[in-house]
């Protein structure tokens, strides 16, 4: 397995789809049962190995920088975008000299999930950078909660992902994936979302997918909070081991 150290949390987004919520905080200080959101991705990304956690703040940046401060374990680093709220594929390329060279692990603070084998670890395991160039973690479509979807890509035999081609796609995208830095370099410093990196990828046929063991959930408004923190206490009150 090749070890990978650096993540890279992408927390700088206004959700505004979880107003009231986030009328004072960020979307990534939002709780879900009991714990902010990103501090559920923080706690996977040490149980992982992850050394080291850039992130990216813009929205009520100051109140999520306070929080991360006072935390112990990995080391963090801020990548400010106070000025200008870049998107996924802009905020990457502010971030490149934090990240260093070798690959990482992205990761949305929306994305939560109830695990039957651990599932960084797993991603981790199936990461091949001989062939590949990034690796989504994924889920069958349909088996969701909190996000009605139509699906993102579809599943070969091989492990390569592609653009739905139907109406509906096999598999949908968990929000975590694996990344070379290397990718993100010659894109100007502006707002654009990392579909535009994705697209390349996957005309290189260097993009594939790895299907999570576990019960994932997006938390993108009130409702879908709700839902999750429900699953989420019923896990641990079952005494779960992937419930966080």
């Amino acid at each position: 397995m090749s070890q990978i150290t650096t993540a890279m949390v992408m927390a700088a987004g206004h959700g505004t789809r979880m107003r009231p919520l986030t009328d004072d905080r960020s979307k990534a200080m939002v709780t879900v049962a009991g714990l902010p959101l990103i501090e559920h991705m923080l706690r996977r990304l040490e149980a992982a190995g992850i050394e080291r956690a850039v992130v990216n703040v813009h929205a009520h940046a100051d109140h999520l920088e306070d929080y991360l401060s006072c935390r112990q374990g990995l080391k963090i680093i801020i990548s400010n975008e106070r000025e200008d709220l870049l998107e996924t594929g802009g905020g990457l390329v502010k971030a490149l000299p934090l990240l260093g060279h070798a690959p990482i692990l992205i990761c949305n603070i929306d994305a939560v999930w109830i695990e039957f084998v651990p599932a960084l670890n797993a991603l981790m395991a199936a990461w091949n950078p001989k062939v590949m160039d990034e690796l989504l973690m994924l889920t069958p479509t349909g088996q969701v909660l909190g996000l009605e979807s139509q699906g993102d890509f579809d599943l070969s035999r091989t492990g390569q992902i592609s653009y739905r081609r139907q109406n509906r796609a096999s598999h949908l995208y968990c929000g975590v994936q694996i990344f070379k830095p290397e990718l993100a370099k010659g894109y100007p410093l502006e707002r654009f979302s990392r579909k535009k990196i994705w697209d390349k990828t996957l005309s290189n046929d260097r993009a594939f997918g790895h299907v999570m063991e576990g019960y994932w959930m997006h938390v993108g408004d009130p409702q879908a909070r709700r839902w999750a923190e429900a699953v989420i206490k019923q896990a641990r009150k079952g005494g779960h081991k992937g419930a966080r």
